[in-house]
């Protein structure tokens, strides 16, 4: 608990007033063992989301509006109406959801699990962005395959390795990127595989190589080392194809070039700065709660 309220204080979209982010915790924490069934959160703006217990990323949208500030951030700022974003590894469907209804972009959506794919076309359907989002029951990699999944993890469900054991996984379909591209290549895409980014990327090369394909919000925190993978190769592999990575303060609309590669979470990748400069800096104000970014 107490970490969870330390972060609440820390985030960002907190600072102007903490207090109701905290009773918003502490509302949430009643609310679900009075009410064991799932609810409609108002989300950002218009858009909504089905939250039930367990789901720690979606709670934490409840908690400070937007849990992940930065990439969220930079998603709402660069994307416009018929841009196309990829999320791959959508879980429940939060950053799908700020795409096509905030944002009002077309995506792709790819969520390997069964059960959370369901509570993927849940936030789908309610937010009624049906006509804009296309979403797989499947995940991906760098080769059409079958592979065991966990699914009892909720957000860091992941593709089992040899010498993982799991009585709860699932047999998920592996495709890989570039075949789900071919008409149109997205502008962004958002990349949280739980470790197994590397494997994607190598299923996406046409798809990077593409000069339409601007910007990457890919995870990197070491996770990749469950299947022999550096964080460092990631980096090295994203470079080759151009990209360099970027810190970014949404309320400011600042961009700024990380001058060394320190990984510990979301990393935004961009390339072709100056036509993403002039995107987020000519888009609208967002409201969150009380503040405008």
């Amino acid at each position: 608990m107490f970490k969870t309220i330390r972060y609440i204080l820390n985030h960002p979209l907190s600072g102007k007033d903490p207090v109701k982010s905290v009773l918003r915790y502490f509302s949430w924490q009643l609310g679900y063992r009075i009410n064991p069934y799932p609810i409609l959160y108002p989300f950002i703006e218009n858009s909504k989301l089905i939250v039930k217990k367990g789901m720690t990323g979606a709670t934490g949208n409840i908690y400070v509006g937007l849990h992940d500030f930065e990439e969220m951030g930079f998603m709402l700022h660069l994307l416009r109406q018929d841009d196309l974003f990829a999320d791959i590894g959508a879980n429940i469907g939060s950053y799908t959801v700020l795409a096509s209804n905030v944002a009002e972009a077309y995506t792709i959506s790819f969520e390997p699990v069964p059960s959370t794919f369901k509570h993927l076309l849940d936030n789908i359907y309610i937010n009624n962005i049906i006509h804009k989002v296309k979403c797989y029951n499947i995940g991906l990699g760098e080769k059409n395959s079958i592979l065991k999944f966990s699914s009892s993890l909720d957000t860091v469900n992941h593709a089992l390795t040899t010498e993982e054991r799991d009585s709860n996984y699932v047999e998920v379909q592996i495709g890989i990127l570039d075949d789900y591209c071919i008409e149109k290549t997205p502008l962004l895409l958002k990349m949280d595989v739980e470790g197994f980014e590397y494997n994607v990327l190598q299923g996406s090369k046409q798809t990077l190589k593409n000069p339409e394909l601007k910007a990457i919000i890919i995870e990197l925190n070491q996770s990749s080392k469950r299947y022999g993978i550096e964080d460092e190769t990631i980096h090295q592999f994203l470079i080759s194809f151009g990209f360099k990575p970027y810190l970014y303060g949404p309320f400011k609309r600042l961009l700024k070039e990380m001058q060394i590669f320190r990984p510990n979470g979301n990393t935004i990748y961009l390339r072709d700065i100056d036509f993403i400069r002039k995107r987020i800096e000519s888009q609208r104000k967002i409201k969150v709660h009380s503040v405008e970014f």
